[in-house]
């Protein structure tokens, strides 16, 4: 590879890898408006944020990952990067099927696939009317993901979607039609990986400067050869990309209001970086400050940030865990982001689906340790929604209307359950769990009612609850009822100093989990 781009001298730089004259002024706004409270833009003043209780009470969303990178449907939505990279990932050489298929990254680029993205099939209101029937309380489509390719109207770019290829504000439209439906929405952005998502050689296309604006400046670091290897290599962003970052971030605050913003890894370059140490920081802070103090103007308060690792304090923002999940409870309030496919989050062919079942149970999990979940799914390049996502998701729904007492506007317990199998909780480490078994149990509560969740069936129709033994020191007082919800059968149970021991009805209201009501 070619260690630096000749078309980058300093000498002779291309209009399209200088800031965006639009910049300085919007920076200077935000700045300004950062002043006036009554969030500033120190973490001391950040720390003292209060997650709003609707999102508490939520406990389910969706994600939707879309863009150009679902025409190739090759791989994963990682497409655009590892096109440009002459290595396997996942079993999958990305460069040599797209040389194959669609000719040299020279003459065939990532960009090149955006006329193709025409989403013309694409309906917001008939995607929130699936996301409002599959119990999702929020929504959370990607604006921008790595690929730098705004899905709404970008002020800083010709490269977006309402420009180019669906020639559509797809957030304008998805904002309203999800608040029509009654749910909050939100919106993520994946930009500061942009930064170096891009691997460049002078044979790519995207070593041509003019392209700058779409792939990033081709910075020198760009051209090595490990620049491929970006956990162990990684320059931080320099102010040139990270004021761009906050102009694009805070111009979404303002156009679309959202009441999550949720943050992809990169704004820390290094994952064991704390807040403090992080050269993104003063950015962070900025923008934070900026989004809290905006949001406390609308009519649902203040909104939620999601980020990863140790970007922010925990108790200045909501920590997010990518395909993982919590050992404990933990009480900051906390979200995991998984998808409906284990292979992507963005629409491939031959994607490798989960079951609704163990889904559930994810669901069930997260909450009793005080979370929740936001799930994802990938539209396909026309704008349709793929048949095995939304029959997913509408089992989902269909068991949330027959459970969801057992989750919305819960809280959780004493402890969050019990039973032998434990979950992953390191950085996308899911696919190392193992199935929830019929001693695995989790617990939730809301005015004085305790739900117990079974997450698998005894085959013997018979449970033995420990935590609501006499003499677990849990439970205080007697218990009075104890029903499963969806079913009419009596449940008969005995109540010792070891256990609750209690006979399951003989017919299943789902065939997921199961929920006891318990009451004095």
């Amino acid at each position: 590879m070619t260690m630096l781009c000749a078309c980058v001298s300093a000498e002779s730089p291309h209009p399209a890898t200088a800031p965006h004259p639009a910049v300085a002024p919007a920076v200077e706004k935000i700045n300004a408006a950062i002043k006036d409270g009554p969030y500033d833009e120190e973490w001391s003043s950040l720390k003292k944020y209060e997650v709003p209780q609707w999102y508490k009470d939520a406990k389910f969303g969706i994600f939707i990952h879309w863009g150009a990178y679902s025409v190739p449907a090759f791989g994963s939505e990682w497409y655009p990067r590892q096109m440009y990279i002459n290595k396997g990932r996942r079993g999958s050489n990305f460069f040599e099927h797209h040389s194959e298929k669609y000719g040299p990254q020279k003459t065939f680029g990532y960009k090149d696939f955006i006329p193709q993205f025409k989403a013309e099939k694409f309906d917001a209101s008939s995607w929130a009317k699936l996301f409002k029937e599959t119990g999702a309380r929020y929504v959370v489509p990607v604006a921008e993901h790595h690929d730098g390719f705004p899905m709404y109207d970008c002020s800083f770019t010709r490269w977006d979607a309402s420009e180019m290829g669906p020639k559509r504000d797809v957030l304008a439209e998805l904002s309203k039609a999800v608040r029509d439906e009654g749910m909050k929405f939100g919106l993520s952005s994946h930009r500061a990986f942009n930064w170096m998502f891009y691997v460049r050689d002078e044979s790519y296309d995207n070593a041509d400067p003019q392209y700058a604006d779409l792939y990033g400046r081709p910075m020198p670091f760009l051209f090595k050869e490990n620049a491929w290897d970006y956990q162990n290599f990684f320059p931080p962003q320099d102010d040139q990309f990270k004021d761009d970052w906050l102009a694009r971030s805070c111009e979404l605050v303002d156009k679309y209001k959202p009441e999550v913003f949720w943050f992809d890894f990169a704004i820390t370059p290094k994952r064991d970086l704390s807040y403090e140490e992080n050269s993104y920081a003063g950015h962070l802070k900025k923008f934070a400050s900026y989004y809290y103090n905006q949001s406390t103007k609308w009519k649902d308060g203040i909104g939620v940030i999601n980020y990863k690792f140790d970007a922010f304090p925990e108790t200045a923002a909501v920590l997010d865990k990518e395909r993982s999940k919590m050992a404990e409870i933990r009480k900051p309030f906390w979200q995991t982001d998984t998808a409906v496919s284990s292979s992507s989050w963005g629409y491939t062919e031959n994607q490798k689906y989960k079951n609704p079942d163990r889904l559930v149970d994810d669901l069930v999990d997260i909450v009793s340790k005080n979370g929740c979940l936001l799930l994802n799914v990938g539209p396909r390049p026309d704008g349709t929604i793929p048949e095995q996502d939304q029959a997913i998701l509408r089992a989902i729904g269909g068991w949330l209307k027959i459970n969801g007492e057992s989750i919305y506007e819960t809280t959780y317990w004493k402890t969050f359950g019990e039973g032998p199998t434990t979950v992953s909780t390191g950085h996308v480490s899911e696919a190392k769990d193992k199935p929830f078994t019929a001693g695995d149990l989790r617990f939730t509560t809301r005015d004085g009612v305790l739900y117990v969740t079974g997450l698998a069936w005894p085959e013997n129709n018979r449970i033995n609850i420990r935590s609501l033994g006499k003499d677990s020191g849990l439970y205080d007082g007697e218990i009075g009822t104890i029903t499963m919800l969806g079913s009419d059968e009596t449940v008969k149970w005995t109540r010792n100093s070891d256990s609750l021991e209690v006979a399951l009805p003989t017919e299943r209201p789902s065939e997921f989990a199961y929920v006891l009501k318990v009451t004095k």
